[in-house]
Formats: C-alpha cells, structure tokens, sequence
C-alpha cells in the first residue's frame, strides 16, 4: 500500500507532463487592446504612470482595475489554457459574480468574421489556472481574451499545445484603428457583468470591430479636468462621456460645458457623444429616482443647448430612456445592468455610434494641442497643456 508521500510524488509526475506539454507567452508581450497608453506602471493598468499624483486617488486606484483590456491572438492550437494572478483577493462583490469581477472571458472568431464566445476563466483565488477550451478544430484562428473588469492582474499567460503557434493577430485595416474612449462611471466599467465580454463597451467592441478604451471609473465618472489633456493624446474616433448616474444637476451645470469646449479646443474634428441618464428600472415606482432622471436630463439638454448656442459643433445626444428598455427586467439594483441591459444598451448605441466613424475612404488627422484653463473652482489658476499626439495604443 503506498504511503501518502509516495502517492503525492505519483500525483506531481503524473501532473507533470501536462505542464510540459503547453507553451505559455504573457498577453502583454503579445500585445493588449484597447489600452489607451503603453507607459504605465503595470502592463496592465488603464492610464498611464505619470497621471498617478494628478487625478483623485480612488480614480487612480480603479485605473489598475483592467476593465475593457483584451488580447487579441492568433493560435493553431486544439486547447487553450490560462493562467492569471489577480492584485485583490475579493473576487466578487454581493451584486456581481467573481466570473465578472476577476474572471476571464475567450472568443475566437467564426468562418464568416463574427466573434463567438467560447469560454471563461473562473476564478477561485489570487492566483488562477484553467483550461478555457479543449478539441479546438485544426487551422489558424484568432482569439480575443477579455481580462477581469473590477479587479487588476499581476500577470496575465496564455497557453497552448507546444509546436502549436501564439502570436499577435494581424492590425486593422486603416479605418479600424482610432478607437472609441468611452468615459464613465461604474456602469461603464462594467458593473454588473456577470463576465467581461458582456460589458457594453465590450460588446460594442466586438459590433464595430474597433478598439474601445474603457475609461469607466465606478463612482468616480464626474468629469474631472485632469481627463481632458489626457483624452487629447489619444487619437480617438469618438469620445464617448457616459458621466450623469455619478452627477446631479447642479453638478452637470457646473461641469460639462467647460469639460466639451476644452476637449472640443483639444480635437476640433473628433465627435463627442453625450450620454444621457439611463432611466432607473423601478422609476415608474418611486417618484424620488423618476425626478433624478428627469432633473438629469434637464441639466443635460440645457448644456448641451448652451454649448450649441456657443458654436460647439460635433456634438451628439444618446437618449437614456431607451437604454435599458421599458420592462424594469435589465438591472441588478435599478442601476447596474445585467447581461441583458448591456446588451440592450450596446444595441441602442450602435446605430448612434456607426455614423460618427471614419469609412475606409476617410481618416481624421491628429490637430495640434493648446494651452487652456480647465477649472470648476472659482480662482483657480491650473493651466492645463493638451497635447493631441496619439500614444502608442494596442490594436
């Protein structure tokens, strides 16, 4: 009978050759997608090192959450495995599964283009290890990972049958390259996903075949100046600002208008897209929540009406009556989506999105920066410098 040392040894040998069998290549030496800056200070943060001391710190602190990170790979492999390690312990929230918060989430795209979901990685503790797919059919296909949306990863590896091979997927074509920045709130970032692919921004990156930086901040999408200089070094193809469930009137009054004319001086050509209140689920209910949205909205239109008056141009409003439907059946809370409010929203964004898009024929050059004050304190003698120089961002 063999005794329990001899039988773990037994156990690590037979264990042992499944490990020698795959070769695993971290995601970020092959390359990330939708990252908006490539000088930060893990490989796997949202916004770059040097912004660390100048925006808020719970901003600075979501920013090391990897929501809307992906990788975009090429493999001939029959199985794919990975390995992760998470920066926090707290693998779920009471309102959103550890699957959304640190988990993994594969697609490979179909013979026809579209991309399929094929699997998830579960977490289970700081450090995770899984095999997403096995018995994948022979021939090269590309693959996306989408990393976890409120959680950040130490290391991020991804494993295939060795001989097989693991590379970068090829860039877009021209017109596919400027990526949407989408900034926003908890909503935005993924709240309450029950996995990363099915965050809006997500699915909408999947629709549009387009990077999406996702910039969304949980509680923390107020329309902080500092975001204006940094949004300018990117090259976007739109800017999308989804700020209104983390403001109220008073506060929409006070900051939009200055936050778009400074963009707006940073990106003369680039559209911005205004985001309204979505409705809450349980507003026909409660007369409290009803008249938030509605004194949202008010505040909205009223800025956006006084930036119109000012001769602000590229300006376009998404509705929010119509992002969650009219059944009160898409949220967790009232607020935070389900799976089937998040794709009710990307459904309702898209046709708002598609025109503002550059077309093959058309690709909208990088204008130069300015100088500019950007402040919602009275006095206050920041100057902000806006440089319009687009970073190096993963496509």
């Amino acid at each position: 009978m063999l005794s329990i040392k001899a039988f773990l040894l037994l156990s690590l040998l037979f264990q042992q050759p499944d490990s020698d069998k795959l070769l695993w290549k971290e995601a970020a030496e092959i390359g990330l997608e939708n990252q908006g800056w490539k000088e930060t200070l893990s490989p796997y943060d949202r916004l770059p090192k040097s912004v660390e001391k100048s925006v808020r710190p719970p901003v600075w602190s979501l920013s090391r959450n990897s929501a809307g990170l992906a990788c975009r790979f090429i493999t001939d492999s029959s199985e794919i495995h990975a390995q992760w390690t998470l920066t926090s312990p707290n693998l779920a929230m009471p309102h959103m599964p550890a699957t959304g918060v640190s988990g993994l989430d594969l697609y490979a795209r179909d013979d026809k283009g579209a991309w399929k979901w094929v699997a998830n990685g579960r977490p289970s503790a700081v450090t995770n290890k899984a095999a997403l797919a096995t018995g994948l059919p022979k021939g090269k296909r590309e693959y996306l990972l989408y990393l976890p949306l409120y959680n950040g990863v130490k290391e991020v590896k991804i494993g295939v049958s060795k001989g097989a091979t693991l590379e970068k997927a090829p860039p877009r074509a021209v017109h596919l390259i400027q990526p949407i920045v989408y900034y926003g709130t908890s909503i935005a970032q993924g709240g309450c996903a029950s996995r990363p692919g099915m965050v809006h921004t997500n699915i909408l990156h999947r629709m549009l075949d387009r990077p999406v930086i996702n910039l969304g901040f949980s509680g923390n999408g107020t329309l902080d100046p500092e975001f204006v200089p940094l949004f300018a070094e990117i090259d976007a193809s739109v800017y999308v600002l989804d700020c209104l469930p983390n403001l109220d009137a008073k506060r929409i009054t006070e900051r939009l208008e200055p936050f778009v004319i400074a963009l707006r001086k940073a990106k003369p050509l680039t559209p911005i897209l205004l985001v309204e209140d979505r409705t809450y689920t349980n507003a026909s209910i409660l007369t409290g929540v009803r008249q938030k949205n509605e004194s949202n909205r008010k505040a909205h239109a009223e800025a956006v009406q006084r930036l119109k008056d000012r001769g602000i141009t590229g300006l376009f409003v998404q509705p929010g009556e119509p992002l969650m439907g009219d059944d009160g059946e898409a949220t967790v809370d009232s607020s935070h989506p389900t799976d089937l409010g998040f794709m009710r929203q990307a459904q309702v964004m898209l046709p708002t999105l598609k025109p503002l898009l550059p077309t093959p024929a058309a690709a909208r050059p990088a204008i130069e920066g300015y100088f500019d004050k950007l402040s919602y304190l009275p006095g206050e003698k920041d100057s902000l410098k806006v440089s319009s120089k687009a970073s190096s961002i993963g496509m």
